[in-house]
């Protein structure tokens, strides 16, 4: 039996360029980025939004 398992892009910002996960439409920013390091990612509740890595979601998603 052979075959392959593909895990469905993740959203993010980086290099210019923004990937949307499966199944899902990528909506733009509506505003600029908070400040360094914060991606454009795509939450499973609340949509878009930006992400740090460190800091968590912006505007206090969880």
């Amino acid at each position: 039996m052979s075959g392959c398992i593909v895990a469905p892009a993740r959203g993010y910002g980086g290099g210019g360029e923004y990937v949307a996960p499966a199944g899902v439409v990528y909506v733009a920013p509506t505003y600029a980025s908070p400040g360094p390091g914060w991606a454009w990612e795509y939450h499973a509740q609340y949509g878009w939004g930006w992400h740090h890595p460190q800091y968590g979601w912006h505007r206090g998603w969880h």
